[in-house]
């Protein structure tokens, strides 16, 4: 018997890494993508900041767009090419889906948050890997959704494509969730990995800025703002709070020293920079802070870029999930399994 086919139009703002990703994803493993799922995944739009805009009702060619990466003129280049805002092709161009892959801003969320709210009064869904709205504002979007008939997807904002938000959403529906801990950015355990084995701190924040695991200016990550970030999307997520990246007590991973290391070492101990979010009483607070965990903790054990989560919950114990938690390729999974799971749920 064959499989009935339901074509979903996305509208995709950015095309960075992860946008890239994604469309690597469609090109490579779209067709597979369809027989399994019955589902047709095709990008009508692309805008961006810089480089400009295309349209093509039909379907991008993808391997045209892909190549339009490296090539000087950008978007520009391709057929269908427009200067139309990103507002402008949401409220235009008819799709199901708008996926927000712009820059990340925790002071505002913009301008993520209103190509989100521009979806919802055009009658799309909504799907970002943009920590923003979904840090400052993501009870009022899921609100909004819902109002609207929308779905609002977020799932890449914490641990790229490792599905920890479904997990706990999904996965462990029933339970009641009362702790999570984890190791959510990549390049503060990258350089502490580095440590174990030798390095001092700024010898091993400059091979995690050669390997691309770092900015140039590294102060988002070891400083823990990007942590501390994805705790609030935790905290928000899954314990119903409504924190904001600030409301989360902060401390970054640039003042432990090679001796601070060594120290944990002789104790059967390792550091790792852990996001806690926890019920407190009838309140949810949220922590990020640099962590001695005996050499036996499941997160001690995660190595390099790897994340991890452990979710506290009061059926089941401690549950873990390690995976990868940056990436093109692996954020832009996140935004299939979130279309995925859209057509899955409806």
């Amino acid at each position: 018997m064959t499989t009935p086919v339901t074509t979903c139009r996305v509208i995709l703002i950015g095309f960075g890494a992860v946008g890239h990703g994604f469309a690597t994803i469609l090109a490579q493993h779209g067709e597979r993508l369809r027989r399994q799922s019955g589902i047709d995944i095709r990008i009508v739009a692309v805008a961006t900041h810089s480089r400009g805009a295309v349209i093509d009702p039909a379907g991008i060619d993808l391997a045209g767009l892909l190549a339009s990466a490296g090539h000087a003129g950008g978007l520009a280049a391709l057929p269908g090419a427009t200067r139309l805002a990103p507002t402008d092709i949401i409220r235009t161009t008819p799709a199901e889906v708008v996926v927000e892959a712009t820059w990340t801003d925790l002071a505002t969320g913009e301008p993520a948050i209103s190509h989100i709210r521009a979806a919802f009064a055009a009658g799309m869904h909504a799907i970002t890997v943009n920590k923003g709205p979904a840090a400052l504002a993501l009870q009022a979007l899921r609100a909004e959704a819902a109002a609207c008939g929308r779905h609002f997807g977020f799932e890449g904002t914490v641990m790229a494509g490792t599905p920890s938000l479904r997990l706990a959403l999904e996965g462990l529906q029933g339970c009641a969730i009362h702790e999570v801990r984890g190791i959510v950015n990549g390049t503060t355990n990258f350089i502490l990995s580095q440590m174990e084995r030798g390095m001092d701190y700024a010898t091993a924040l400059a091979e995690a800025q050669r390997l691309g695991y770092a900015e140039a200016d590294p102060t988002g990550d070891v400083e823990g703002f990007d942590a501390a970030g994805k705790a609030a999307i935790l905290a928000n997520a899954l314990l119903g709070a409504a924190l904001r990246p600030a409301d989360v007590a902060r401390q970054g991973i640039s003042q432990i020293t090679a001796a601070d290391v060594a120290a944990a070492a002789a104790a059967g101990e390792r550091w790792r920079l852990i996001a806690r979010v926890w019920r407190d009483a009838d309140q949810v607070r949220a922590a990020v802070a640099p962590t001695r965990l005996a050499q036996s903790h499941p997160l001690a054990g995660v190595t390099g870029a790897t994340n991890a989560l452990t979710i506290s919950t009061d059926l089941l114990g401690d549950v873990t999930l390690i995976g990868p938690g940056a990436g093109g390729v692996a954020t832009g999974f996140a935004i299939v399994s979130d279309i995925l799971a859209l057509y899955r749920n409806r």
